[in-house]
């Protein structure tokens, strides 16, 4: 990771061991894909066999197929606090000054803001003009779903950005408040010189330690993805796919179009090598997919774009804040869903309300990368803040999880784009 900084032999050794294990990173990537595929058809088979089964007995069967899911992802969070304090640490400390911080961090933020409202401008769009909702007709409920609402408050919002404490930020993987506590401490060990210039050795070499780890726990997504795929589908049925078909295929289709256009931006940027890094961050996304999990893709993301090009000391930036400010695949859902459901009880809103409701959604989704379903969170509290039934999200429990998969992966690509300018515009970006 941080290699290149020591000497051209240790950097030439790192080129070599890459063309090494490029047919082992290969491997991996066909046995992810193996994976999805042998899930989705035991998960078939297990479905149909539990088809008339006791509820007690159905999640017997399928609690194991949950639990190699389960354990990859606790593996993967394991990785992620240190990971992010040691390599964000290292590269502030690296960056020299404040001002080249401050600079960076704008041009970051302002990427951030600039796709966050073209996501969810994108799903207002097409849900307006798809109206999937229409046919459902669905009378007005009375109670709510349980569901607990997204904080509105000043107050609640930066409760999401500055610790109490580092140690608590990083047993809850609240990834946002590591990266304020790492940026007050890289800064620090820059301006005391040369005695932070020993703690900013050790962080290096803590944060290569964890990339080794982090390759120990890769070998285990396979399971992983096997176990999520077999899980969902055993659960729920193919049938799931069918039932809300039409809803299914207007939202991929959105994060298609989605897609599209972070890779026509990523084209005007590096022009064909977007094809390079789409070979890089492919691992990263199928697992994203698989497990429908932004954060199981994080440390092996951050590992494939520095391979690509991009500077270290750029990706521990801004990565990092990226998994909380840059998830354009929730950010299109999140218009797409709470439209979705407006239309499914009738009710129309007005333009002007649409576009109030999407300075809503870009406020409260920011910051809540870690918490559970964060999506649904979200979107509940901006239901409840529209006089819309909160109890409409039940149409969407079912097949979130099918959702999910599609919005992780996007978030991961979003996230390669967003590094991949900063790197360009600073003049960081290297041909490996």
């Amino acid at each position: 990771m941080y290699f290149a900084v020591t000497g051209n032999n240790i950097t030439s050794a790192m080129t070599h061991t890459e063309h090494d294990t490029a047919p082992k990173k290969n491997r991996i990537t066909m046995y992810i894909l193996l994976a999805m595929v042998a899930g989705i058809i035991i998960g078939f088979f297990v479905n149909r066999y539990l088809a008339d089964k006791p509820e007690a007995l159905k999640e017997s069967v399928l609690q194991p197929f949950s639990l190699l899911a389960d354990i990859f992802l606790r593996l993967v969070k394991m990785i992620i606090a240190p990971l992010v304090f040691s390599t964000l640490v290292v590269g502030v400390a690296r960056q020299g000054s404040v001002q080249s911080v401050g600079r960076i961090g704008g041009k970051t933020m302002l990427w951030f803001i600039t796709f966050s409202f073209i996501s969810l401008a994108l799903g207002m769009m097409l849900v307006n003009f798809f109206r999937p909702g229409s046919a459902m007709h669905l009378p007005l409920p009375e109670a709510g779903t349980g569901i607990a609402h997204a904080a509105l408050s000043l107050k609640e919002f930066i409760s999401h950005i500055f610790p109490v404490s580092v140690v608590d930020a990083m047993a809850k993987n609240e990834i946002l408040q590591v990266v304020v506590f790492s940026l007050f401490f890289g800064v620090a060990t820059a301006a005391v010189g040369e005695k932070g210039a020993i703690v900013v050795t050790v962080l290096d070499s803590v944060a290569h330690i964890i990339l080794k780890v982090t390759a120990y726990v890769m070998n285990f997504a396979p399971l992983a993805v096997l176990g999520a795929m077999a899980g969902v589908i055993g659960r729920q049925g193919l049938g799931i796919l069918s039932t809300y078909s039409l809803f299914i295929g207007e939202f991929y289709l959105g994060l298609f179009l989605l897609l599209f256009i972070l890779l026509a931006v990523a084209w005007l940027l590096v022009k064909n090598r977007v094809f390079t890094l789409l070979r890089h961050i492919k691992e990263p996304g199928l697992v994203a997919f698989s497990t429908a999990s932004s954060e199981a893709a994080f440390p092996k993301l951050m590992m494939e774009l520095e391979r690509f090009g991009c500077d270290e000391k750029i990706v521990s930036f801004v990565l990092p804040l990226g998994y909380s400010f840059n998830l354009d695949g929730s950010m299109m859902y999140m218009s797409f869903a709470s439209l979705f459901i407006a239309q499914c009880y009738g009710i129309e809103l007005d333009v002007a309300t649409q576009i109030s409701m999407l300075l809503v959604l870009m406020i409260t989704s920011k910051g809540i990368a870690g918490v559970p379903r964060a999506s649904l969170v979200v979107i509940a509290g901006t239901l409840a803040t529209f006089k819309i039934p909160e109890a409409g999200l039940a149409l969407l429990l079912g097949i979130d999880p099918l959702l999910d998969m599609g919005r992780a992966a996007t978030n991961v690509v979003g996230n390669s784009v967003a590094t991949v300018a900063m790197c360009k515009w600073e003049g960081a970006l290297k041909n490996p």
